[in-house]
């Protein structure tokens, strides 16, 4: 099995049962992009008709706020997936942009793609689901940490989600997904070391 489609493998196989046939018929539908850093790959406007699965590199999700702000709302590191699901699944334009902070490799899976594979794999659906309910336990988990933690339990949570951040992400888009300022990170940083 080739290199760049072994961790694809391997997550699909974590989901769900899947024989030969079927993976050889996964295999040929996804398409090999490569994004160059800083590239934004996805604006808030428009129809979000892809999920990228890392390889190699980091995404980052964000929006932008009332008082025209970044927002850092997710990274995605290899072998995680992004998008804007709710554009994707509803064909409705996106509220989110997808930026890649490194020359990144991704695999691309269309919505036609997935409407095929939900269809012609024994358990399509369950991997959609499945692959669905891990991102929305992210994202609950998101939400309900802005909320319920202080920003050293986000900062720690962080960095137990995301081993070794700190080395690849620039301060403020860190400081922006604790929802704290540049110069608060730096506290807690200096309160930690």
């Amino acid at each position: 099995m080739s290199q760049e489609f072994g961790s694809i493998y391997e997550l699909i196989r974590h989901y769900i049962e899947i024989d030969d046939v079927e993976w050889a018929y996964c295999k040929s539908m996804f398409t090999l992009k490569k994004i160059k850093k800083k590239e934004i790959i996805l604006s808030k406007g428009d129809v979000c008709g892809e999920i990228y699965f890392v390889l190699k590199g980091l995404l980052r999700i964000y929006f932008i706020d009332q008082n025209d702000d970044e927002k850092t709302f997710h990274f995605s590191l290899e072998n995680t997936f992004a998008t804007d699901y709710q554009s994707f699944l509803k064909e409705i334009v996106a509220d989110l942009y997808i930026q890649a902070l490194e020359n990144t490799t991704v695999l691309v899976i269309t919505y036609d793609m997935l409407r095929l594979l939900y269809s012609n794999l024994r358990n399509g659906e369950k991997l959609g689901r499945l692959i669905a309910e891990d991102y929305f336990f992210m994202m609950n988990e998101k939400i309900k940490g802005l909320y319920t933690q202080t920003p050293l339990q986000r900062y720690n949570s962080m960095n137990a989600a995301y081993p070794k951040i700190l080395i690849r992400v620039s301060q403020h888009y860190i400081a922006s997904y604790l929802n704290i300022s540049p110069v608060h990170l730096s506290r807690l940083k200096r309160g930690i070391e």
